[in-house]
């Protein structure tokens, strides 16, 4: 009983002593008018940003985009409870709050952007390298993510992108109904499908990927990514599929995940591969 109160007592100084480095605080995207309004003004764009200690900082930094199917979003196991992991690397992670469609696709697009803007520009202050900021997302967050990965640019293009079990295309047959109809409404057009298909938006300039998915995935096909991960290889860009047994969808860093530990020292070792 003594020894299980002893490792306790160290476990909890321990964490103490991980956060007392650590740096945490929430910023709001927009100051003034914001761009793209969606007629809900109380859903309002932030970041929560988390900074390592400044002895662990490598200068790398991630801007998280968690899932929901662009009607809402699963902010703390694909968001805020990946910040301990990237932290421990000594990465700033940066948890993205952005708002809902609501029928302007264009909104979580600029927010996301944004939230890459806004990275760079406090660079110095937050002890980050501006050369070094990747966009992480999940699920319909992946969808976001890769988009930014393949039409943003300047500040707003990503040096490396991170997909867990991500919707990619918008074309009737793959897609997720649900982000589909959310993103683009239920009857957009081919031309409008295709233009936010990721697959399709590939280029020599897309950063490197890290690819997740579940092969047992009934919500978002596997499809998506095993696409997008071709396409980046069709372009010579860098990148790492993992296909793992079983999962299903939308684990984001819950434990229960079967694969979690692997997937864990996979990801840990492709970001120290660069």
């Amino acid at each position: 009983m003594k020894i299980r109160k002893v490792l306790l007592s160290f476990g909890l100084l321990a964490f103490a002593m991980n956060m007392a480095g650590q740096r945490v605080f929430d910023v709001n995207l927009w100051s003034g008018s914001v761009p793209n309004p969606t007629g809900f003004p109380n859903d309002t764009a932030k970041v929560r940003i988390f900074l390592p200690d400044a002895k662990l900082a490598t200068g790398r930094a991630v801007v998280i985009c968690p899932g929901g199917a662009y009607g809402g979003l699963a902010i703390d196991h694909e968001g805020n409870d990946w910040a301990p992991f990237f932290n421990d690397m000594g990465i700033a992670a940066i948890v993205l709050k952005y708002r809902m469609p609501h029928g302007v696709k264009e909104a979580p697009i600029s927010d996301a952007e944004q939230a890459m803007v806004l990275v760079r520009q406090n660079a110095k202050a937050w002890n980050i390298n501006g050369h070094d900021v990747g966009i992480m997302g999940f699920s319909a967050g992946g969808h976001l993510a890769s988009t930014i990965a393949t039409k943003s640019t300047k500040d707003a293009h990503p040096d490396f992108q991170i997909l867990f079990y991500p919707v990619i295309t918008m074309m009737p047959d793959f897609t997720h109904k649900g982000s589909h109809d959310n993103l683009l409404g239920k009857n957009p057009g081919k031309s409008i499908e295709r233009q936010y298909s990721n697959d399709m938006q590939v280029t020599r300039v897309t950063p490197r990927a890290f690819i997740v998915l579940s092969d047992d995935d009934d919500v978002v096909s596997p499809s998506n990514g095993v696409n997008y991960y071709f396409e980046l290889f069709r372009h010579n860009i860098p990148a790492s599929l993992h296909v793992y047994p079983s999962g299903g969808h939308g684990y984001g860093f819950r434990s229960s995940f079967r694969y979690h530990a692997e997937m864990r020292l996979e990801l840990q070792s492709w970001l120290r591969s660069f």
